[in-house]
Protein backbone atom coordinates (compact mmCIF):
# COMPACT_ATOMS: atom_id res chain seq x y z
CA UNK A 1 0.00 0.00 0.00
CA UNK A 2 1.54 3.51 -0.51
CA UNK A 3 2.92 5.03 2.04
CA UNK A 4 1.05 8.40 0.97
CA UNK A 5 -2.02 6.69 3.17
CA UNK A 6 0.01 7.19 6.80
CA UNK A 7 1.69 10.74 5.52
CA UNK A 8 -1.95 11.55 4.58
CA UNK A 9 -3.25 10.50 7.96
CA UNK A 10 -0.65 11.60 9.86
CA UNK A 11 -0.62 14.86 8.76
CA UNK A 12 -4.62 15.47 9.42
CA UNK A 13 -4.18 14.29 12.81
CA UNK A 14 -2.00 17.13 13.12
CA UNK A 15 -3.85 19.40 11.90
CA UNK A 16 -7.20 18.38 14.08
CA UNK A 17 -5.21 18.71 17.55
CA UNK A 18 -3.94 22.15 16.48
CA UNK A 19 -7.18 23.01 15.20
CA UNK A 20 -8.75 21.71 18.78
CA UNK A 21 -6.54 24.20 20.58
CA UNK A 22 -7.01 27.36 18.64
CA UNK A 23 -10.85 26.70 18.93
CA UNK A 24 -10.60 26.18 22.83
CA UNK A 25 -7.84 29.44 22.38
CA UNK A 26 -10.98 31.01 20.77
CA UNK A 27 -13.63 30.02 23.38
CA UNK A 28 -11.23 31.62 25.88
CA UNK A 29 -10.59 35.14 24.25
CA UNK A 30 -12.51 36.30 27.20
CA UNK A 31 -11.21 34.37 30.00
CA UNK A 32 -9.26 36.17 32.54
CA UNK A 33 -5.41 35.13 32.78
CA UNK A 34 -6.29 32.46 30.07
CA UNK A 35 -2.71 31.49 28.29
CA UNK A 36 -3.23 30.63 25.00
CA UNK A 37 -2.20 26.50 24.43
CA UNK A 38 -0.76 25.18 21.13
CA UNK A 39 0.73 21.92 19.62
CA UNK A 40 4.10 21.92 17.83
CA UNK A 41 4.04 19.10 15.37
CA UNK A 42 7.26 17.60 13.84
CA UNK A 43 8.35 15.67 10.85
CA UNK A 44 9.53 11.89 11.10
CA UNK A 45 11.08 10.26 7.91
CA UNK A 46 9.06 7.02 6.81
CA UNK A 47 11.65 4.16 7.76
CA UNK A 48 11.89 0.71 5.64
CA UNK A 49 13.32 -2.55 5.56
CA UNK A 50 14.52 -2.77 1.72
CA UNK A 51 17.97 -3.26 0.73
CA UNK A 52 18.90 -0.88 -0.89
CA UNK A 53 16.72 1.32 1.24
CA UNK A 54 14.69 3.31 -0.65
CA UNK A 55 14.15 7.25 -1.15
CA UNK A 56 13.01 9.49 1.37
CA UNK A 57 10.22 10.47 -0.22
CA UNK A 58 7.63 9.76 2.65
CA UNK A 59 7.66 11.81 6.56
CA UNK A 60 5.07 11.22 9.35
CA UNK A 61 3.99 14.44 11.07
CA UNK A 62 3.88 13.90 14.67
CA UNK A 63 2.62 16.00 17.65
CA UNK A 64 6.01 16.60 19.65
CA UNK A 65 4.94 18.60 22.39
CA UNK A 66 2.35 21.06 24.13
CA UNK A 67 3.02 24.46 24.12
CA UNK A 68 1.50 27.00 26.54
CA UNK A 69 2.29 30.58 25.48
CA UNK A 70 3.01 32.72 28.28
CA UNK A 71 2.60 36.50 27.11
CA UNK A 72 1.04 38.72 29.59
CA UNK A 73 -2.17 39.70 28.61
CA UNK A 74 -3.97 43.36 28.40
CA UNK A 75 -4.77 44.85 31.92
CA UNK A 76 -8.00 46.36 32.66
CA UNK A 77 -8.22 48.80 35.53
CA UNK A 78 -12.03 47.18 37.64
CA UNK A 79 -11.21 49.09 41.26
CA UNK A 80 -12.45 46.61 42.65
CA UNK A 81 -10.71 45.59 45.90
CA UNK A 82 -10.59 41.91 45.44
CA UNK A 83 -9.43 42.09 42.21
CA UNK A 84 -5.21 41.51 41.71
CA UNK A 85 -3.01 41.42 38.88
CA UNK A 86 0.28 39.71 39.34
CA UNK A 87 3.09 41.84 37.66
CA UNK A 88 5.84 39.75 35.87
CA UNK A 89 5.85 35.56 34.95
CA UNK A 90 5.13 35.20 38.53
CA UNK A 91 1.67 32.94 39.62
CA UNK A 92 -1.17 32.98 42.18
CA UNK A 93 -1.16 30.13 44.11
CA UNK A 94 -4.06 27.73 45.19
CA UNK A 95 -5.03 25.32 47.70
CA UNK A 96 -6.37 22.46 46.37
CA UNK A 97 -9.04 20.02 47.76
CA UNK A 98 -6.34 17.24 47.51
CA UNK A 99 -3.87 19.30 49.50
CA UNK A 100 -1.50 20.14 46.59
CA UNK A 101 -1.33 23.58 45.23
CA UNK A 102 -1.98 25.18 41.55
CA UNK A 103 -1.13 28.18 40.20
CA UNK A 104 -3.06 30.57 37.84
CA UNK A 105 -3.01 34.16 36.56
CA UNK A 106 -6.24 35.34 36.75
CA UNK A 107 -6.68 37.34 40.20
CA UNK A 108 -10.43 37.65 40.32
CA UNK A 109 -11.07 37.17 43.68
CA UNK A 110 -14.21 36.62 45.69
CA UNK A 111 -15.28 36.04 49.73
CA UNK A 112 -16.73 32.97 50.03
CA UNK A 113 -19.71 32.07 52.24
CA UNK A 114 -16.93 30.62 55.13
CA UNK A 115 -15.04 33.69 54.80
CA UNK A 116 -12.26 32.16 53.47
CA UNK A 117 -10.51 34.21 50.07
CA UNK A 118 -10.93 31.87 46.91
CA UNK A 119 -11.19 32.09 43.23
CA UNK A 120 -13.96 32.55 41.18
CA UNK A 121 -14.39 29.00 41.24
CA UNK A 122 -14.18 28.39 45.16
CA UNK A 123 -10.88 27.27 45.27
CA UNK A 124 -9.24 28.72 48.20
CA UNK A 125 -5.92 31.41 48.20
CA UNK A 126 -3.45 29.48 49.32
CA UNK A 127 -2.10 32.10 51.94
CA UNK A 128 1.68 32.19 53.77
CA UNK A 129 -0.12 29.58 56.71
CA UNK A 130 -2.83 28.12 54.56
CA UNK A 131 -6.02 29.74 53.47
CA UNK A 132 -7.12 33.36 54.06
CA UNK A 133 -10.05 34.07 55.93
CA UNK A 134 -11.81 37.47 56.10
CA UNK A 135 -13.69 38.68 59.35
CA UNK A 136 -17.10 39.00 58.45
CA UNK A 137 -18.26 42.38 57.44
CA UNK A 138 -14.45 43.68 57.08
CA UNK A 139 -13.39 45.75 54.05
CA UNK A 140 -10.39 43.73 52.30
CA UNK A 141 -7.46 45.68 51.08
CA UNK A 142 -4.29 44.08 49.46
CA UNK A 143 -1.14 45.26 49.41
CA UNK A 144 1.67 45.46 46.40
CA UNK A 145 3.48 42.16 47.98
CA UNK A 146 0.64 40.33 47.97
CA UNK A 147 -0.69 40.75 52.13
CA UNK A 148 -4.29 40.82 52.63
CA UNK A 149 -5.52 43.53 55.65
CA UNK A 150 -8.72 43.57 56.75
CA UNK A 151 -10.43 46.41 57.65
CA UNK A 152 -13.46 46.95 60.12
CA UNK A 153 -14.97 50.19 60.89
CA UNK A 154 -16.35 50.87 64.52
CA UNK A 155 -18.04 54.04 64.93
CA UNK A 156 -15.45 56.84 64.08
CA UNK A 157 -12.46 54.19 64.74
CA UNK A 158 -10.72 52.15 61.96
CA UNK A 159 -8.89 48.96 62.65
CA UNK A 160 -6.83 47.12 59.95
CA UNK A 161 -5.57 44.01 60.80
CA UNK A 162 -3.14 41.53 58.19
CA UNK A 163 -4.68 38.39 57.82
CA UNK A 164 -2.75 36.90 55.98
CA UNK A 165 -0.39 36.86 52.68
CA UNK A 166 -1.48 36.01 49.33
CA UNK A 167 1.37 32.99 48.47
CA UNK A 168 3.27 34.30 45.38
CA UNK A 169 5.60 31.90 43.07
CA UNK A 170 7.75 32.46 40.02
CA UNK A 171 8.60 28.88 38.73
CA UNK A 172 10.28 27.88 35.67
CA UNK A 173 7.75 28.46 33.40
CA UNK A 174 8.79 25.40 31.03
CA UNK A 175 8.32 23.02 34.12
CA UNK A 176 4.73 23.74 34.44
CA UNK A 177 2.00 21.44 33.15
CA UNK A 178 -1.51 23.14 32.85
CA UNK A 179 -3.86 20.65 34.10
CA UNK A 180 -8.02 19.93 32.31
CA UNK A 181 -9.14 22.59 34.97
CA UNK A 182 -6.84 25.31 33.57
CA UNK A 183 -4.94 25.21 36.29
CA UNK A 184 -1.02 24.90 36.07
CA UNK A 185 1.45 22.57 38.21
CA UNK A 186 4.59 21.43 38.57
CA UNK A 187 5.65 18.01 38.08
CA UNK A 188 4.99 15.05 40.91
CA UNK A 189 3.10 17.31 42.82
CA UNK A 190 6.23 19.64 43.52
CA UNK A 191 5.15 22.82 45.66
CA UNK A 192 6.92 25.78 44.33
CA UNK A 193 8.19 28.71 46.72
CA UNK A 194 7.12 31.47 47.97
CA UNK A 195 9.37 34.28 45.64
CA UNK A 196 9.47 37.23 48.46
CA UNK A 197 10.17 39.80 45.24
CA UNK A 198 6.71 39.13 43.35
CA UNK A 199 4.29 41.90 43.42
CA UNK A 200 0.90 42.61 42.14
CA UNK A 201 -1.61 45.32 41.50
CA UNK A 202 -4.93 45.63 43.38
CA UNK A 203 -8.07 46.67 41.13
CA UNK A 204 -6.48 45.36 37.97
CA UNK A 205 -7.16 42.41 36.61
CA UNK A 206 -5.62 40.26 33.44
CA UNK A 207 -7.16 39.72 30.41
CA UNK A 208 -6.37 36.40 28.08
CA UNK A 209 -3.48 36.75 25.64
CA UNK A 210 -4.96 35.34 22.97
CA UNK A 211 -5.47 37.33 20.12
CA UNK A 212 -8.67 36.35 18.39
CA UNK A 213 -8.30 37.64 14.52
CA UNK A 214 -5.23 35.59 14.43
CA UNK A 215 -7.05 32.12 16.01
CA UNK A 216 -9.36 32.53 13.85
CA UNK A 217 -7.10 32.66 10.61
CA UNK A 218 -5.32 29.62 12.01
CA UNK A 219 -8.85 27.72 12.19
CA UNK A 220 -9.39 28.81 8.73
CA UNK A 221 -6.00 27.79 7.32
CA UNK A 222 -5.81 24.29 9.61
CA UNK A 223 -9.46 23.90 7.88
CA UNK A 224 -7.91 24.38 4.66
CA UNK A 225 -5.11 22.10 5.64
CA UNK A 226 -7.22 18.65 6.76
CA UNK A 227 -9.04 19.41 3.60
CA UNK A 228 -5.67 18.66 1.32
CA UNK A 229 -4.88 15.75 3.63
CA UNK A 230 -8.44 14.16 3.04
CA UNK A 231 -7.84 14.51 -1.15
CA UNK A 232 -4.88 13.37 -0.47
CA UNK A 233 -6.16 10.12 1.09
CA UNK A 234 -8.87 10.44 -1.61
CA UNK A 235 -6.07 10.05 -4.70
CA UNK A 236 -3.87 7.49 -2.81
CA UNK A 237 -6.96 5.43 -2.25
CA UNK A 238 -7.67 5.49 -6.47
CA UNK A 239 -4.59 5.13 -7.17
CA UNK A 240 -4.55 2.10 -5.15
CA UNK A 241 -7.49 1.04 -7.04
CA UNK A 242 -6.51 1.45 -10.58
CA UNK A 243 -3.40 -0.50 -9.75
CA UNK A 244 -5.39 -3.57 -8.67
CA UNK A 245 -7.78 -3.40 -11.42
CA UNK A 246 -4.67 -3.45 -13.73
CA UNK A 247 -2.82 -6.14 -11.79
CA UNK A 248 -6.22 -8.49 -11.77
CA UNK A 249 -5.69 -11.32 -14.41
CA UNK A 250 -9.10 -10.89 -16.55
Amino acid sequence: MDRLIYTSMTGATGALLKHAAAAQNLANVGTQGYRAHQHQLRTIDVETHNLPPALPTRAFAVDASTHTDFTPGPMMQTGRPLDVAVAGKSLIALAMPDGTEAYTRAGALEIGADGTLQNQRGVPVQGDGGPISIPTGAGVQIGADGSVAAVMQDGMQTTVNIVGRIKLVTPELRELERGGDGLFRLPNGVVAPLDENARLAAGVVEGSNVNAAEEMVEIISLSRLFEMQVKMLQTAEANDRAATQILTPR
